[in-house]
C-alpha cells in the first residue's frame, strides 16, 4: 500500500515539475493559443501542457501494475485508447486536424475500450429493477463520446478543466476504494494528482494551457475509468453523472439552446455559461464557482446516490435542476449580437 501511496506522490511531481520544459517547448515551436473574437482571453498563451499529465498517467498505470493486479483485458483496453485519443489531440494542437478525423478518432478508441471491458452494462431504478440491453448501452457508449467532447469543450478559461478533472477523480477513487476496487481507486487517484501537479501552471492567470491534449485525454480516461467500476458495481451508476454535471450541464443547455435557436450549433464560439460568466466576473471567481458547486453540492448528491442507489435517477434529476436553471440564467447558448468587449473579458 506504501507503493502505491508512493507513485500517486510521484504522479503529481512529474506534472509540477515538467510542465515548464513543455511550456518552453511550447514557446519555442510558437504553440500558442491566440486570442480571436471567440476566445475568453486577451493574452497570447502556449498550449499543449495536458501532455504531461497523460505522461504521469501513463507512467503510473505501469508502475501500479507491478503492485496490483490489473488485468490483460483491462490493460489493453485502457492504454491504447488514452493514446490514441492523445496522439490524434496532440496533433490538433501542433496544427489543426478536421473535426472529422477527431471524432472518428474518438468513437474508434472509446469502442476499442467498450469492446475489451466487455460486459452488460446495467443501472438500478425506482422500481428496485436494473435497466439493461443493447439500447442502453448504446446509449452509454454515446454519454462517454460527449463526456470526451465535451471536456474539450468547457476547457475555454483558467484552471476550469484542471479543477473539473482534480474533482472528479478524487471523487472516483472514494466511490471506487468504497466499492472494492482498490486498483482504480489508485488509478482514480493518481490521474487527479497528476491534474492537481499541473494546476499551478494551469491557474488564473494561466502561464500554459492544457490543450486539447490534456483536456480530451482526460475526458476519455475519466470516462473509461467510470465505466469500469459501474461493470462490477452496477450501483454506483447514478453518481457519475452527479459528479460530471457542472460540464454537462453547461454543454448540453448551450448545445440545445444553439440548435433550437437555428444557430450553427457545431461551429466555435464563446456563449457557454461559464465563458459569458468569465466575461462579467473574471476567470479566477467562475473557476471557483465551479469548485464551490462541487463541494458544496454535487458531493452531497453523488453521496445520497451512493447510499441510495434505487434512487439514484431521482437524486440525479434534483442534482441537476439548479445547475440547469443556473445555466439559462448565465445565458448558455444565447447569441451574442454585439461585437466583443474585450474589456470585459477575464485575462488570462
Amino acid at each position: 500500500m506504501t507503493e502505491l501511496w508512493s507513485i500517486v506522490v510521484v504522479a503529481f511531481l512529474i506534472p509540477l515539475t515538467t510542465t515548464k520544459y513543455i511550456r518552453r517547448f511550447a514557446l519555442a515551436r510558437r504553440l500558442m493559443d491566440v486570442p480571436n473574437a471567440r476566445s475568453s482571453h486577451t493574452v497570447s498563451t502556449p498550449h499543449g501542457g495536458g501532455i504531461g499529465i497523460v505522461f504521469s498517467f501513463m507512467l503510473a498505470l505501469g508502475a501500479i501494475a507491478t503492485f496490483t493486479t490489473i488485468s490483460t483485458t483491462f490493460f489493453v483496453a485502457v492504454v491504447p485508447t488514452v493514446l490514441l485519443v492523445a496522439f490524434v489531440s496532440f496533433l490538433d494542437d501542433l496544427r489543426d486536424v478536421s473535426a472529422i478525423v477527431r471524432i472518428t478518432v474518438h468513437v474508434v478508441a472509446l469502442a476499442w475500450a467498450v469492446l475489451w471491458l466487455g460486459g452488460d452494462l446495467s443501472a438500478p431504478l425506482p422500481s428496485r429493477e436494473y435497466i439493461s440491453g443493447w439500447v442502453f448501452g448504446l446509449l452509454t457508449f454515446i454519454a462517454l463520446v460527449w463526456l470526451l467532447n465535451l471536456f474539450n469543450f468547457m476547457d475555454g478559461i483558467d484552471g476550469i478543466a484542471s479543477v473539473e478533472a482534480i474533482f472528479v477523480s478524487f471523487s472516483g477513487a472514494v466511490v471506487s476504494a468504497l466499492s472494492g476496487q482498490l486498483t482504480i481507486s489508485f488509478l482514480f487517484a493518481t490521474l487527479g494528482a497528476a491534474t492537481l501537479g499541473f494546476l499551478p501552471w494551469n491557474w488564473p492567470p494561466a502561464k500554459v494551457f492544457m490543450g486539447d491534449v490534456g483536456s480530451s485525454s482526460l475526458g476519455a480516461t475519466l470516462g473509461i475509468l467510470a465505466y469500469a467500476v459501474v461493470l462490477e458495481h452496477p450501483s454506483t451508476f447514478w453518481v457519475w453523472p452527479i459528479l460530471f454535471a457542472v460540464f454537462v450541464t453547461d454543454s448540453t443547455t448551450t448545445l440545445i439552446r444553439r440548435f433550437l435557436n437555428g444557430q450553427r450549433w457545431y461551429k466555435p464560439h464563446r456563449n457557454h455559461a461559464y465563458q459569458r460568466s468569465a466575461r462579467r466576473w473574471g476567470h479566477l471567481k467562475v473557476t471557483l464557482g465551479v469548485t464551490v458547486i462541487n463541494i458544496c453540492w454535487l458531493i452531497p448528491m453523488a453521496w445520497l446516490a451512493y447510499m441510495y442507489p434505487y434512487q439514484g435517477v431521482l437524486i440525479a434529476i434534483l442534482a441537476y435542476a439548479p445547475l440547469v436553471a443556473l445555466a439559462l440564467y448565465s445565458g448558455a447558448g444565447k447569441t451574442e449580437l454585439d461585437p466583443p468587449d474585450w474589456t470585459l473579458i477575464g485575462r488570462r
